[in-house]
């Protein structure tokens, strides 16, 4: 697993939109409606990289060979009363490497990047009754409640959000 700066990231781009098309196509709500092509996804990706090289985004990937099979992201809050907080985002895993632990490694990387970096709590949404609501409340996460009608899932039809979060160790900011 390697987190990705500004430039290994555009230089990754091209699995990355590979595996944001598998995820989006396959069903999986992660902001995008399908069919999601190549272009829009690799658009996208390219233009997370000046979020990457401000340290306002960190990205992660799993490779193997040249084909990205998994990514996380943590995006970090501007504001100065905000510093000890960030939002898990974007944990896909491409559907012919899932039910191989990749997800929890990729919820774990990021989840000991962020105490490291001295945050103290995270936060997410995800699709309420999603395979990934499995994922979170064993890896310790705490739902908070649902809002209805959240976001139209990749078929088009709105379906409702759970957001959760987790506390981690606390630890002094190094961002």
């Amino acid at each position: 697993m390697i987190r990705l700066d500004g430039t290994r990231l555009l230089e990754h781009a091209g699995t990355l939109a590979e595996l944001l098309t598998d995820t989006v196509n396959g069903g999986a709500s992660v902001g995008f409606l399908a069919p999601l092509t190549r272009a829009e996804a690799l658009a996208w990706w390219e233009q997370r990289a000046a979020d990457v090289s401000a340290g306002r985004l960190a990205v992660w990937a799993t490779c193997e060979g040249e084909r990205a099979l998994g990514t996380v992201s943590l995006a970090f809050p501007g504001k100065t009363n905000s510093r000890h907080r960030a939002e898990l985002v974007k944990l896909m895993v491409h559907r012919e490497a899932r039910g191989r632990g990749l997800g929890r490694r990729l919820l774990a990387t990021a989840e000991a990047a962020a105490a490291a970096a001295g945050v103290s709590l995270l936060h997410l949404d995800t699709e309420t009754g999603s395979p990934a609501e499995r994922l979170y409340r064993s890896a310790g996460w705490t739902p908070i409640g649902a809002i209805p009608d959240y976001a139209a899932d990749p078929g088009g039809v709105l379906r409702p959000t759970t957001i959760y979060y987790k506390r981690l160790p606390a630890a002094a900011l190094t961002r």
